[in-house]
C-alpha cells in the first residue's frame, strides 16, 4: 500500500514525519482537500433550498454523499444516513432523543470514551435514567458473560446497550453482533460508537443487527467537523430532533411544528457543504481499497511497534498482548519516571514521529484503577510505513532507557 502515501501531501517527499495519531485524526488525500476547494471556489451556494445551477450542484453533492456513505455502512435505505458535526453529535443525538423514564437502564462497557458515557451520565442526571457500567476482562476484552448477567439483572428496565466497536484506548473490538442479540432478547436497542470501526473495516449495520451506528469523517480520511448517525427508519421517524431550526421542518405555525422527513430532521441549520464535498471524496477513496488488507497492515505495523516496546523498563501495554486483538493501536502505560507529555514532544522535535498522549478522552478508566499519570499511544493507518513505525520504536526505547538511567 505505500504507493498510496503519494496521494497525502504530508506524506510526500523525504523528509515525511512518522505520523502515528491515526485514532485521533487521520491525514487527508489530495481528493478531499481539492473537493473541499472546489466548493468554495466553483459552487459555494446553500444545497437543499435554492434551485439555480449553484444550489442543484451542491444539492446532487450531497446525494452522492448519503449515497456512499450509506453504503460504505451497509445501510439498506439511504435516508437512514443523517450528517452530523461528528460522533459525539451523533451519540448525543440518540442519547436526548429517545423518550425515556426513570430508572430505564442503560448499559456501557467500562472503557468507553467519553462521548459514549457522558450522555448517558446526563440522562441520569436529567432523567432518572440508570446507567450502569460493566466490566471487562482483566486484558480488556469484552465480558459477554458480564453482559448477560447485567441484562438478567436488569430485566424488562433493559432499554439500551451502548458500545465502542473498536476501543480507541487498546484497539480492541467488541462482539457487536452478539451484544445486538443479547439487548434484543431483552427488547432493547443496540447503539454503536464507530468512531474506530468505520475507518479500518468492513461495516455492515444490518448484519450487526445494529439500531443506531454513529462516525466521524475526521478519522475517515474526511474533513473536520463531519459525522454521521445512522438509525433504523422506523426509529428515526419517532427519534425528537437534537438541535431544531431550519431544514429540520415540514411545516410550521404560530402554535407549532411539523417535523420534517429524516435525515432532514437532524441537520439542522445551513449544512458544511464543504465537509460533505470533502465527505464524498474520503468515502469514495476509502471504498476503493481493500480494507482487510489495511487490517493486514495495520496489525502488521502494530507487531513491529509491540515487539520493539513490550519488553521496557517501566512500560506496559493497555490492553492483550497480542497485536493482532489491538489493530492498529499501540497504547502503552508508563510508570511516573516517564511523563507521556514530554516524550511526546521529544519524538516530535528529535525525529518528527507524532504520537498521542493522554487519557484519550477515557479518563473513567484510568480513575477507576486509579493509574497515575498518562498514556502514550501509536496508531496506524494503511499509509503508515515501516520505517515510521521502527523510527517510532528506536526513538521512544532511547528515551526511556536514557529517563530510567
Amino acid at each position: 500500500m505505500q504507493h498510496l502515501r503519494d496521494d497525502f501531501p504530508l506524506l510526500r517527499g523525504d523528509h515525511a514525519p512518522a505520523y502515528l495519531d491515526n485514532a485521533c485524526v487521520t491525514l487527508k488525500p489530495q481528493s478531499v482537500i481539492d473537493a473541499v476547494t472546489a466548493y468554495y471556489t466553483e459552487r459555494p451556494a446553500c444545497g437543499g433550498r435554492s434551485v439555480h445551477r449553484l444550489g442543484t450542484a451542491v444539492s446532487q453533492t450531497i446525494a452522492r454523499a448519503r449515497r456512499g456513505l450509506a453504503a460504505h455502512l451497509g445501510a439498506r435505505d439511504v435516508a437512514e444516513v443523517a450528517f452530523v458535526r461528528n460522533a459525539t453529535h451523533a451519540l448525543n443525538q440518540v442519547a436526548h432523543g429517545l423518550s425515556w423514564e426513570a430508572g430505564d437502564v442503560v448499559l456501557t462497557s467500562d472503557k468507553e470514551h467519553n462521548s459514549n458515557l457522558v450522555p448517558w451520565l446526563e440522562l441520569e442526571r436529567l432523567h432518572g435514567v440508570d446507567h450502569r457500567v460493566v466490566p471487562s476482562n482483566d486484558d480488556n476484552t469484552v465480558n459477554m458473560e458480564a453482559f448477560e448477567a447485567a441484562c438478567d439483572e436488569a430485566g424488562s428496565n433493559l432499554r439500551l446497550i451502548s458500545i465502542g466497536q473498536v476501543s480507541n484506548l487498546d484497539g480492541v473490538e467488541a462482539p457487536v453482533k452478539e451484544l445486538a442479540s443479547l439487548a434484543h432478547d431483552h427488547n432493547a436497542l443496540m447503539c454503536v460508537d464507530g468512531a474506530q470501526s468505520a475507518p479500518h473495516m468492513h461495516v455492515d449495520v444490518a448484519d450487526l443487527d445494529a439500531d443506531f451506528f454513529a462516525c466521524s469523517l475526521h478519522k475517515m480520511m474526511g474533513p473536520s467537523g463531519m459525522g454521521a448517525l445512522w438509525g433504523r427508519m422506523e426509529l428515526l421517524e419517532n427519534l425528537h430532533p437534537l438541535i431544531t431550526g431550519g431544514h429540520t421542518v415540514d411545516t410550521s405555525t404560530y402554535e407549532g411544528v411539523r417535523w420534517a422527513a429524516p435525515p432532514s430532521r437532524f441537520e439542522a441549520g445551513l449544512g458544511h457543504y464543504a465537509g460533505i464535498a470533502g465527505t464524498e471524496a474520503a468515502i469514495e477513496y476509502l471504498s476503493a481499497l481493500d480494507l482487510n488488507a489495511v487490517h493486514e497492515h495495520e496489525v502488521r505495523m502494530n507487531r513491529i511497534m509491540t515487539d520493539g516496546v513490550k519488553d521496557l523498563h517501566g512500560v506496559r501495554i493497555i490492553g492483550p498482548q497480542d497485536a493482532a486483538k489491538r489493530g492498529g493501536i499501540c497504547s502503552l502505560l508508563l510508570d511516573e519516571h516517564l511523563p507521556s507529555h514530554d516524550l511526546a514532544v521529544l519524538l516530535d522535535e528529535a525525529a518528527s514521529v507524532m504520537v498521542r498522549s493522554g487519557r484519550h478522552c477515557v479518563h473513567s478508566w484510568f480513575e477507576d484503577r486509579a493509574v497515575q499519570g498518562d498514556s502514550l499511544r501509536a496508531s496506524a493507518y494503511f499509509y503508515t510505513s515501516e520505517d515510521d513505525v521502527k523510527r517510532f520504536v528506536d526513538v521512544f526505547s532511547e528515551a526511556v532507557h536514557a529517563m530510567s538511567a
